[in-house]
């Protein structure tokens, strides 16, 4: 997937335009979010850390000799120079303690985090996040609860559609796969504008289908693309 900066302001103005368009024909309110990442991770990079550390521990207690050999060479070699345990055991404290501090400093890279996450906890963490948006600013917010959310996490590539009461009882999250390929695609090629709008159209058409429009509903939620 390319990496992608910033939005343009052209992009804004075309899932704004998406948006409205959309909303002509439906009582059904879409909000757009897109954000760079949903979450540091930065427990996972711990996580990895001290699973490194622990890994060489257990094998300072599979091979000690290999090990002690090493350390009887920083001192030049002369294990008399050098021949306590205590001498030895604080010599490989310190260097568990820096390998550790090594690790931790090396997994403050968001990519390197990004890269060693899991994408099930990738996964539900853009969930999480998707749901805590919509519960926020879309959730029992429209007349109808016809509110519906369309969020795109870019560094994670993935994105998730969550809906208001009325619209989850009528339509099965299946239905919006066709949405979810249309974006994803557009976003892999490095057109989330295009991805976001793309998406914005095909859920439009199915709450045209089951909420159409009416007189009585008002556009209650904003039209414009959200980036944080």
């Amino acid at each position: 997937m390319k990496k992608v900066n910033q939005l343009s302001e052209a992009d804004h103005q075309l899932v704004t335009k998406a948006v409205g368009e959309a909303e002509k024909h439906t009582d059904g309110e879409i909000v757009t979010i897109i954000t760079d990442l949903s979450d540091k991770y930065y427990d996972a990079g711990l996580q990895w850390a001290i699973g490194i550390t622990f890994l060489f521990l257990s094998s300072l207690a599979i091979f000690p000799a290999f090990y002690q050999s090493i350390v009887v060479g920083l001192f030049g070699g002369w294990e008399q120079d050098f021949t306590t345990a205590g001498e030895q055991m604080a010599v490989l404290f310190i260097a568990s303690v820096t390998l550790f501090l090594a690790m931790s400093f090396l997994f403050t890279w968001t990519p390197l985090r990004l890269w060693v996450t899991p994408k099930s906890t990738k996964q539900r963490r853009v969930r999480k996040r998707a749901i805590d948006f919509f519960k926020v600013g879309a959730e029992r917010r429209t007349m109808g609860l016809t509110g519906i959310l369309i969020y795109v996490s870019l560094k994670e590539h993935r994105a998730e559609i969550v809906a208001d009461q009325a619209i989850a009882e009528k339509v099965s999250p299946e239905i919006w796969g066709e949405a979810m390929v249309a974006l994803i695609d557009e976003v892999r090629a490095g057109r989330p504008g295009e991805g976001m709008a793309a998406a914005v159209r095909h859920v439009g058409k199915v709450l045209a289908e089951h909420f159409p429009k009416t007189d009585q509903n008002p556009n209650e939620l904003p039209d414009r693309l959200i980036e944080l």
